[in-house]
C-alpha cells in the first residue's frame, strides 16, 4: 500500500460517527453463509446492509455529514446527485434534521428508487443517462442557491460515517480476517478501511467494482483520479464513472486489493442471495459477493462479504434473474427437427418431461433454407437443473434420434 497523499480519516473519526448515529440507523445483522463457506473453506457471512433503513448504507454517510452542518447551512437546504441509494439516504436524513432536500437523479434511475426518495420529502430532478450529468447539475445549483451539496461518496463526514459498518463487523465477527466490499465512487470501502485498518491492520480488505464501471483500477495506476468514457453494467449503484481525490487516497492507502466482476457474475450473485441466502439485493450490492464465488481460494477466512444495498426494480429483477439463470447453465435453448405431421410436437415434449427439463417456450420454424420437404424445426427454450441436466437433456434427445442444436 502506498503512502497517502491527502489526510485520511481516522479510526477515532469513525467511532465519532458511530456515536452520532446511535439510534438514528440500524446496527444490520451478520448472517452465515454456508454455501459460501464451503466454497472458501472457512466461515463466510454476509453484513446485511441491504436491510438498513432506506436499503442501503447510504444513511449513515448521509446523516453524519447533514448532521455536521450549521443550523445556518441547513436552512439553506441540501443538494445531491444519485442513481437512487444516496438520494433516499440524502431525503431521509434531512428530513430528520429539518433540512430541505434536492436530489438530482438519472433518467434511467430505477422507479422504486425515485418513489421511495419523494417519499421521504425530497423534491427530484431527472437528467442524462448516467451520474455524470446530475453531478454536475446538483453542483451548478448549489453555487446558485447557497444549498449544501452532499457529495456521495467523496468528504470525510461521509467516509466517517459510511465507516461504521467497519466498526460493527469487527464487533460481530471479531476473528474476521477478510471484510470484501462492494466498490463504486469508494465511500464506502474507504470508511471500512479506515476502521478496520485503526483496530486490525492485519484484515485485509478488498474493495469489488462492476468490470464494465471499474474506475480504480486505472486511478490507481495514475495516481490521481481517471474518468471512465464510458460505463455499461447492470449494477447502477457502483456505476461511477471516477473516483474522488479523498477516497482514492484511501483506497491506495488502506484497501488491499481491487478487484473487478462480469455481468455474469453479478447475475449469479444475485440469484444465490435470492435463493440460497434469501435476500433481495440490487446487482451493485452484490459484488463483493460475486468475487467470492468467482474465485473463493482468494479470500482467506473468515470473510464477512458486504451486502450493501436492497433497492432493486422489480422488473430489472426479473431481468437479471433470467440472465442469472442462463449463466448459470440453467436455460437451455435447443434447435430441435422434427417430421412435419401430427403428434411430431407432442412426442418431443413427451421426451423432454421424461428427461424432467421444463419447457418455456416453443416455436415451430418452417421456412429455412436448411429444412427438408416434410420437416420442421422446433425451437425451444428448457429450464433445468443445470449444466449437467443440461448435457443429459441433449444426450437423451439423440439418443432417440433427434436432430439438435444448442443455440
Amino acid at each position: 500500500m502506498s503512502e497517502p497523499a491527502v489526510p485520511l480519516v481516522t479510526g477515532l473519526e469513525v467511532e465519532a460517527a458511530a456515536a452520532l448515529l446511535a439510534g438514528v440507523v440500524r446496527r444490520t445483522p451478520l448472517e452465515h453463509s454456508r454455501a459460501l463457506a464451503e466454497r472458501v473453506g472457512g466461515p463466510v457471512w454476509l453484513k446485511c446492509e441491504n436491510l438498513q433503513r432506506t436499503g442501503s448504507f447510504k444513511i449513515r454517510g448521509a446523516y453524519t455529514r447533514i448532521a455536521r452542518l450549521t443550523d445556518a447551512e441547513r436552512a439553506t437546504g441540501v443538494v445531491a446527485a444519485s442513481a437512487g441509494n444516496h438520494a433516499q439516504g440524502v431525503a431521509l436524513a434531512a428530513r430528520e434534521l429539518g433540512a430541505a432536500a434536492t436530489v438530482f437523479m438519472p433518467e434511467p434511475a430505477p422507479l422504486p428508487k425515485l418513489a421511495a426518495t419523494r417519499g421521504y420529502g425530497a423534491t427530484v430532478h431527472q437528467l442524462g443517462d448516467s451520474l455524470t450529468e446530475p453531478l454536475l447539475a446538483a453542483r451548478e445549483y448549489a453555487d446558485r442557491t447557497g444549498s449544501v451539496f452532499i457529495h456521495p461518496f467523496d468528504h470525510p463526514d461521509v467516509i466517517a460515517g459510511q465507516g461504521t459498518v467497519g466498526l460493527e463487523v469487527l464487533e460481530q465477527c471479531p476473528d474476521v480476517q477478510t471484510v470484501v466490499v462492494c466498490t463504486g465512487g469508494g465511500g464506502l470501502v474507504a470508511g471500512i478501511a479506515a476502521a478496520v485498518k485503526a483496530r486490525r491492520p492485519d484484515v485485509r480488505v478488498v474493495a469489488v467494482q462492476a468490470a464494465m464501471a471499474a474506475a480504480f483500477p486505472a486511478s490507481l495506476a495514475a495516481g490521481v483520479p481517471v474518468p471512465l468514457a464510458t460505463m455499461a453494467t447492470m449494477a447502477d449503484g457502483i456505476a461511477v464513472a471516477s473516483p474522488g481525490d479523498l477516497t482514492l487516497a484511501h483506497v491506495a492507502g488502506l484497501v488491499d486489493e481491487v478487484r473487478t466482476v462480469t455481468e455474469d457474475e453479478l447475475s449469479r450473485a444475485l440469484l444465490f442471495c435470492l435463493e440460497r441466502a434469501k435476500l433481495v439485493v440490487e446487482p451493485a450490492g452484490v459484488a463483493a459477493v460475486a468475487a467470492v464465488l468467482a474465485d473463493p481460494a482468494a479470500f482467506r477466512a473468515p470473510v464477512v462479504a458486504v451486502v450493501s444495498g436492497g433497492n432493486i426494480d422489480p422488473v430489472l429483477m426479473l431481468k437479471v434473474v433470467q440472465h442469472g439463470m442462463a449463466a448459470a447453465g440453467r436455460y437451455l435453448s435447443l434447435r430441435v427437427r422434427v417430421p412435419d405431421r401430427p403428434g411430431s410436437l407432442a412426442g418431443l415434449l413427451r421426451e423432454l418431461a421424461a428427461v424432467s427439463a421444463n419447457v418455456l417456450s416453443v416455436e415451430h420454424e418452417r421456412t429455412t433454407a436448411q429444412l427438408d420437404l416434410g420437416e420442421v424445426e422446433i425451437a425451444v427454450v428448457l429450464e433445468t437443473r443445470g449444466p449437467d441436466h443440461a448435457r443429459e437433456v441433449q444426450s437423451a434427445l439423440t439418443r432417440v434420434g433427434y436432430a439438435v442444436t444448442s443455440d
